[in-house]
């Protein structure tokens, strides 16, 4: 458990370098790890920890409560609270606190690439945590309304590493814009653009070349693997995971090996291939259970545990049309993610059901997912309800049937 009481004191004496240091060491955390993932070294942690504010700017500190999980007001940032109202015995701050920790580590965010101190790992941290807001936001804001906002962050990017002249820089600025791109094919593929999301994890893949670190080419590689997956080109996403496999060699971390299994599995479903989907979920599960607790290297900091697994066996099972596969893990699979990815999920289980031969809880499931889908205006939902419905043809449909045909005829984003 944090240091409740430890946290409290330094964040009303003002001292934030101690708090952001009582964090990171109750998350296991070394400084190394911290400065990779806010774009510094590690004795520029060591630094920011041991003078706080009085030595790095706003955004520095705003990088690192951000990454830890901490509330702005207890590192000196605006927020609506204050330090003097921390309160370490208090149930529902610890909720918030350790909240903001899990929100954090859940997030699939790429982060920087560790590096020697120099004045440009400031420039390198502020694009950085730009990307990462506009990740945070986009499990509550349409990715419509977030588009143009990172297509313009990303033409910053591009504008910035154009007149970088030394060879570092240049590579952490091409990991920033890897991370950006990413983000970019992220929105496209959630609005229903699949060439332009196809185009963007491309681009995610080049530029994490650029960067030399074998770590995001694989991660970026992984990531353009789970989208030819759901797109349906499942040998092309076996190659693509197995590219990213090379990458690595004998290097796998832990973490990665979990993740790339269960793309593997999404790849063999979309191939038809259940022995090999099976194979691959049941590795994946293992390999997620028998993760250690220490952070997971960049840029995998997000977390990938048994409930992601079944939300992959749930989709895998959609895919492939077993009903048992849907149903075994319908409520595990829907503790992960946020409303959107919880919509594909519902529709996934849906799936499910159908198959078995439920039609009514089918779309009474499918009716609210679709509900979500317009809602946050997402085009890979709706037109993943309107694939659920094609695959019923009954002549007469049953009401919620009717009622779901009456509510898909009027969506448009």
């Amino acid at each position: 458990m944090w240091q409740a009481k430890a946290v409290r004191e330094a964040a009303r004496a003002g001292d934030y370098g101690k708090v952001i240091e009582l964090v990171r060491q109750d998350r296991r955390m070394t400084q190394a790890q911290l400065g990779g993932a806010i774009g510094l070294s590690q004795s520029a942690v060591s630094r920011l920890e041991k003078r706080g504010a009085r030595t790095y700017s706003t955004e520095v500190l705003a990088a690192a409560s951000a990454h830890l999980g901490i509330p702005p007001s207890w590192v000196g940032l605006a927020d609506s609270r204050s330090p003097g109202h921390v309160n370490g015995d208090d149930d529902v701050d610890r909720r918030r606190f350790l909240g903001g920790v899990a929100a954090t580590a859940a997030m699939p965010v790429l982060t920087a690439l560790p590096h020697r101190d120099g004045p440009s790992e400031g420039r390198a941290a502020a694009l950085r945590l730009s990307t990462s807001a506009y990740r945070r936001l986009d499990g509550s804001t349409p990715s419509r309304d977030l588009s143009e906002a990172v297509k313009s962050h990303m033409r910053l990017i591009q504008s910035i590493t154009a007149k970088a002249t030394g060879e570092g820089d240049r590579h952490r600025l091409a990991a920033v814009g890897s991370e950006a791109a990413s983000l970019a094919g992220w929105l496209a593929w959630d609005m229903g653009d699949n060439g332009s999301a196809r185009t963007w994890y491309g681009s995610a893949l080049k530029a994490a070349r650029a960067s030399g670190d074998p770590l995001l080419v694989a991660y970026q590689a992984g990531s353009l693997a789970q989208f030819e997956a759901h797109a349906g080109n499942g040998t092309e996403a076996l190659n693509l995971a197995g590219r990213a496999r090379r990458v690595l060699g004998d290097r796998c971390p832990p973490v990665a090996e979990a993740w790339l299994l269960s793309v593997e599995a999404l790849a063999h479903a979309a191939g038809g291939d259940r022995r090999s989907t099976d194979r691959a979920l049941t590795a994946s599960r293992a390999a997620a259970e028998a993760l250690p607790g220490d952070p997971p290297p960049w840029p995998w900091v997000f977390a990938f545990d048994p409930e992601k697994v079944a939300a992959c066996r749930v989709t895998c099972g959609a895919r492939l049309g077993l009903a048992d596969w849907v149903l075994s893990d319908d409520v595990e699979a829907l503790a992960t993610g946020h409303a959107k990815q919880r919509a594909l999920l519902l529709l996934d289980i849906a799936a499910g059901h159908l198959a078995g031969g439920r039609i009514e809880p089918a779309f009474a499931l499918a009716r609210w997912a679709l509900d979500t889908g317009l809602t946050y205006k997402s085009g890979r939902v709706v037109e993943r309800a309107r694939a659920l419905r094609r695959t019923l043809t009954t002549g007469a449909p049953p009401k919620v049937v009717r009622d779901f045909d009456e509510r898909l005829h009027g969506a448009y984003l």
